[in-house]
């Protein structure tokens, strides 16, 4: 019986690549179909492959559009063609994993098919997995903090990295923060990247304080974080020209430094980007040639430890390390440093968020007080799915009228992934 699946065939370098249901709508708001998705990457191939290519990566997949549910899936479909490299990698878990390593343009076109809109490579090479040739600097901001003050702490970020003798590449993460490249030689293990990049977060925090911070913990973090733990091995980040789930099909854009003060974020997106892209090429196209030494932040590093100032947190699916401080949330400690209350789990986001919505209803004096950033929504990982958690800050709210933990709501069995409930 013949397929009633529509198809549209392609032909790439020679290969035909089989596009299904290529008017299938992933963007619904602006209408943008998964033969769009796959036209972009071919338009913006050489771009995307310097990121991605050569290298392990996750495929974050988009059955439905970006309104249905996704999944993360590490291990190659054993249905692949044969022109689909692999590699295995082995994960801090002691778990396997053939993973994707896409080399050419028709490879990213095979990943759009799958509905895989972002491109999420580790940060090695495949012929070497354990020495990480780039630290990726992730600049994330807390609730309420806008563009302009990510614009403040990239130009000191930028400033550090040439004083270290460092070379960043800066990209918008297509969504809400910006990323920074910093391509290395391949010498050091994933821990000693980990702890160069968690001493030049720190380092930009002591020139910023009110600015960015380092803090792990959310309820302790303000301004715009430097999320050290990026450089953890399994860790992936959005890759430079890979769309993100955002209405308007917003993309993570490479720029130069000297555009940055102007730029706008959306202004990258699946539409304007391949424009871009053919008439001022690729922002990062010489990054290969500038890999640079973690000697001096490694120094930096073990200047902190002699000052006191040791490991810091890492993520809670990680071992715990011989020198990393007790994991324990500051709201969770015996006296607790911030007033936290858990308001609701749900597998998806904004059942979580009508939950808060109803906790404010509930408590209106409180939720007057609340900041923006004191509102802490975890995407919280688990092997295939993110579920969300949400929880409330109550540090501006007067003692008086805090509300004090209620059952979850809502409280939905997120697969045992979840930290146990209060």
């Amino acid at each position: 019986m013949p397929s009633r699946v529509e198809h549209e065939v392609l032909t790439v370098a020679g290969r035909e690549i089989s596009v299904s249901n290529p008017r299938k709508v992933l963007f619904p708001q602006a209408g943008y179909t998964k033969l769009d998705l796959v036209r972009y990457y071919l338009a913006v191939a050489d771009g995307a492959l310097r990121a991605a290519g050569n290298r392990p990566n996750v495929l974050v997949r988009y059955p439905n559009g970006i309104d249905g549910e996704f999944f993360f899936q590490k291990r190659a479909p054993e249905s692949r063609p044969p022109w689909i490299d692999v590699v295995t990698l082995k994960f801090p878990s002691g778990r396997t994993a053939e993973e994707v390593v896409p080399r050419d343009a028709v490879a990213l076109a095979w990943m759009a098919n799958l509905a895989c809109l972002e491109l999420h490579p580790h940060p090695v090479r495949d012929d070497d997995l354990d020495h990480p040739d780039e630290l990726r600097v992730d600049l994330d901001p807390v609730p309420g903090i806008e563009w302009p003050q990510i614009q403040r702490v990239a130009s000191i970020v930028h400033a550090t990295l040439t004083e270290l003798g460092l070379v960043g590449w800066p990209k918008t993460s297509g969504s809400r923060g910006m990323h920074i490249y910093v391509r290395i030689q391949r010498r050091w293990t994933f821990p000693e990247v980990r702890r160069a990049a968690l001493a030049f977060a720190r380092e930009v925090e002591r020139r910023a304080p009110d600015l960015a911070t380092s803090k792990w913990w959310k309820e302790e973090r303000h301004g715009v974080f430097l999320d050290y733990n990026q450089n953890a091995k399994d860790r992936t980040i959005a890759a430079a020209f890979s769309v993100r789930p955002r209405p308007d099909a917003r993309v993570s854009a490479p720029l130069a430094w000297d555009e940055i003060d102007a730029c706008n974020p959306a202004d990258f997106t699946l539409a304007t980007m391949p424009g871009r892209f053919a008439a001022a090429g690729d922002r990062h196209a010489t990054m290969d040639q500038h890999a640079g030494s973690l000697e001096s932040l490694l120094e930096l590093s073990a200047r902190h430890e002699r000052e006191g100032l040791g490991d810091a947190p890492w993520p809670p699916h990680y071992k715990k390390q011989p020198d990393e401080p007790a994991r324990v949330q500051p709201s969770r400690r015996r006296v607790p440093k911030h007033p936290l209350i858990e308001i609701g789990r749900a597998e998806r986001k904004e059942d979580a968020l009508a939950g808060l919505e109803r906790w404010r209803t509930r408590h209106p004096e409180a939720a007057a007080h609340l900041e923006p950033a004191d509102v802490l929504v975890d995407a919280m990982r688990g092997r295939f799915h993110t579920w969300t958690r949400i929880r409330v800050n109550l540090q501006h709210v007067p003692a008086a009228v805090r509300p004090l933990q209620e059952a979850l709501d809502p409280d939905e069995d997120t697969g045992g992934w979840g930290p146990p409930r209060r």
